[in-house]
């Protein structure tokens, strides 16, 4: 009868998420052996094999050698504690018979080299001996020995045995080092040079970063999701004949998020996820570069279906022709070719899934962004309020907050913010709250930290002379009045004269409505604003100073993007020379009579600007001076401030923080630290979203 099978089930313990650890490899290596082989080889070559002259006595010497005349020179040293006399025969007497018995492999014939050798007690009684033996000669014809001094014998091996040995112990030991990749790890050293540098992230190894950490990126969730989706289960789009995407390049600014979303992809796919730099395949040796490409691939094909993912894909994937050197081989032209055939070449497999990174798409080369490659080009862009009030919401989890502090309102305050100068903002205000010994982390612990990112750190005890604070007074006061009595201006929320940064003496900031359009009456108001620091040192004070050269950087970009890039000028006409992709290079797509009227325009553009801005101050000269003199007094002004001066704002513009956050025009004290240290937007060419502030 047939023994009843055990059932019964087995405990099995299990640890979730601990990542395994990369297992260490056995320390053998058979390169070690031979090794010991040459190193044996070497010694017995230098202990055991005889190079040395043969020793014979001194009688031996006096009638066979010396008597017949057949010495050439002697040469006598100290040996330990005798007297060492080393015997050169004369070349043409070698060749006799009796000399045979005297030969050895080094030191007999062609090297030069002494014939024998004999002992003496000392240097006295070896020229003694000599002269006796020689007696019957003259003085003149006798051979006496030379005297050399010489190392012992210890030094003599040391230097000559044991160094070389240590040397090259030493050398053996660098080079299996660099073959096994050292401390560094395998892959990038000498004889693993060519091999791929990715980090292979498995179910072994988890990403314990998923989509619910990435938060503001809805749309490109939803993209990156289908492609994990498909992973996951296929059979649900290959039934309808649909193929997942082959690549999906993600385009953004610094800091919105490209690679905590390539991570959440990782913790989230569940499949072999290789990731790795654009960088690692750049080395200075010709043919690296496409070799690694090939490794990678390589074993993506042996792990497939699984991602591979390239951070900052511009390292590699340029535009091919430009800026190389005439005649030149282009190591990273032949990377990237190797690339293009192994995402869309002949012998392409399927399974292979690539995820790539940049901010500067418009760098890449056209054959690299073509469908079949990266089929999807995903734009992850700055987060929006709503956007900006679910990363708040993700970063304020772990940090211990007040009751008052509220998301919305903090990300109504961060017009332009990417996801990581969010980030940065939460970490500041936790680190000034533990600084003022605080339990929790409250609202002014963020507006402090808001300034903090913005503008720098606050320097109260940098010494300026009363002088300067005046002008810097009268700089930021006429920059807070442009922007108050001008209707396209973004209104403003809080002027300082408190210095910060590096060489910021004073800053103002806005807080405008997000907008994508703008319109020439804004940019001009705008510029209006900007010049209102310059153009109050003149009215008041008649001179000007050096403290609007950032004021001045950002109006002559803005002017000449108006006449260059948006035809916003009717003398140079509706064109634009816009050249994101520097197409052409050092030839410019317009005449030279073109370019000085070009720049006659923005000249005359900047110069109505300002003399409108001097006319607005003029008039509005007494709020000029109690605003300044209110600097003066109290350093920092607010938008309640501003209203108790100068009055209501005569225009009726309603910020986006008050239709985020109050729902209603009526804007609230700013005593209810709602619009304190709010952060500003303002135009900028390169790119429409940034934030806003005038330096001194």
């Amino acid at each position: 009868m047939k023994e009843k099978e055990n059932t019964k089930p087995k405990l099995i313990k299990r640890i979730p998420n601990i990542p395994k650890k990369p297992q260490k490899g056995s320390n053998f290596n058979i390169f070690w052996v031979y090794a010991a082989i040459i190193l044996g080889l070497v010694l017995v070559s230098v202990l055991f094999t005889n190079d040395t002259n043969k020793t014979v006595t001194y009688r031996e010497f006096e009638t066979n050698m010396l008597a017949p005349g057949d010495v050439q020179k002697i040469i006598a040293y100290k040996y330990e504690d005798l007297v060492r006399a080393d015997v050169f025969i004369k070349p043409d007497r070698l060749n006799q018979e009796k000399y045979k018995k005297y030969e050895t492999k080094s030191n007999f014939g062609s090297t030069g080299g002494p014939t024998v050798s004999f002992t003496a007690g000392s240097m006295d009684a070896l020229d003694a001996q000599l002269r006796e033996a020689q007696k019957t000669i003259p003085v003149e014809n006798q051979i006496l020995a030379e005297k050399e001094t010489r190392q012992s014998t210890f030094n003599s091996w040391f230097f000559t045995v044991i160094i070389p040995i240590l040397l090259f112990i030493g050398f053996w030991i660098f080079i299996m080092r660099k073959m096994g990749g050292g401390a560094g790890g395998g892959g990038g050293q000498i004889f693993n040079i060519g091999k791929s540098k990715a980090t292979l992230f498995d179910k072994e190894s988890q990403v314990n970063v998923t989509f619910n950490d990435v938060a503001g990126l809805e749309e490109a969730k939803q993209e990156v999701m289908e492609i994990v989706d498909f992973l996951k289960n296929p059979k649900k789009y290959t039934n309808l004949g649909g193929k997942i995407p082959k690549g999906a390049l993600l385009v953004g600014s610094p800091g919105t998020g490209k690679t905590l979303l390539a991570k959440a992809v990782a913790g989230e796919a569940q499949v072999p996820f290789f990731s790795l730099s654009g960088s690692d395949f750049v080395e200075m040796f010709v043919g690296v570069g496409a070799s690694r490409v090939r490794d990678l691939f390589k074993q993506a094909k042996d792990k497939a279906p699984c991602i591979i993912f390239i951070d900052e894909v511009d390292a590699i994937g340029r535009a091919r022709g430009k800026n190389s050197m005439m005649g030149g081989n282009d190591e990273r032209e032949n990377t990237l070719n190797q690339l293009l055939v192994e995402m869309d070449g002949f012998g392409t497999d399927s399974g292979i899934i690539i995820l790539a990174a940049t901010n500067r798409p418009d760098v890449l080369d056209s054959a690299l962004l073509r469908p079949g490659r990266f089929d999807r080009q995903i734009s992850i862009d700055k987060p929006d309020l709503v956007g900006r009030e679910q990363i708040f919401k993700v970063h304020l989890k772990p940090i211990k907050t007040d009751v008052v502090v509220d998301a919305k309102k903090l990300s109504a305050q961060t017009p332009g913010f990417a996801g990581a100068e969010i980030a940065n903002v939460c970490n500041e205000a936790a680190l000034i709250a533990a600084r003022r010994n605080k339990e929790s982390v409250d609202m002014q612990d963020f507006q402090d930290a808001i300034d903090r990112v913005i503008g720098g750190l606050e320097k109260k005890n940098k010494i300026i002379s009363p002088e300067e604070k005046r002008i810097v007074a009268y700089h930021e006061a006429g920059h807070a009045i442009a922007g108050w009595f001008l209707e396209h201006a973004d209104p403003l929320v809080k002027v300082s004269i408190v210095p910060r940064g590096v060489a910021a003496l004073g800053y103002a900031q806005y807080l405008p409505k997000e907008q994508f359009l703008y319109t020439t009456e804004q940019l001009t108001d705008g510029m209006c604003m900007t010049l209102g620091g310059r153009a109050a040192e003149e009215v008041v004070f008649g001179k000007i100073s050096t403290g609007a050269q950032n004021d001045l950087e950002r109006i002559t970009k803005l002017a000449y993007a108006m006449v260059t890039i948006y035809g916003m000028n009717s003398t140079i006409g509706n064109v634009s020379f816009h050249d994101p992709q520097n197409e052409y290079n050092f030839n410019k797509p317009y005449s030279e009579k073109t370019s000085e009227l070009i720049d006659i325009e923005v000249r005359t553009l900047i110069s109505d600007t300002y003399q409108r801005t001097i006319q607005l101050l003029v008039d509005k000269r007494e709020g000029l001076e109690m605003l300044a003199q209110k600097l003066i007094e109290k350093e920092i002004l607010f938008q309640a401030d501003l209203e108790e001066i100068l009055g209501k704002r005569p225009f009726d513009n309603r910020t986006t923080y008050d239709e985020f956050v109050n729902g209603t025009g009526d804007q609230k004290p700013a005593a209810e630290g709602l619009l304190h240290d709010g952060v500003g937007e303002t135009f900028d060419p390169a790119a429409p979203v940034a934030p806003a502030q005038t330096e001194s």
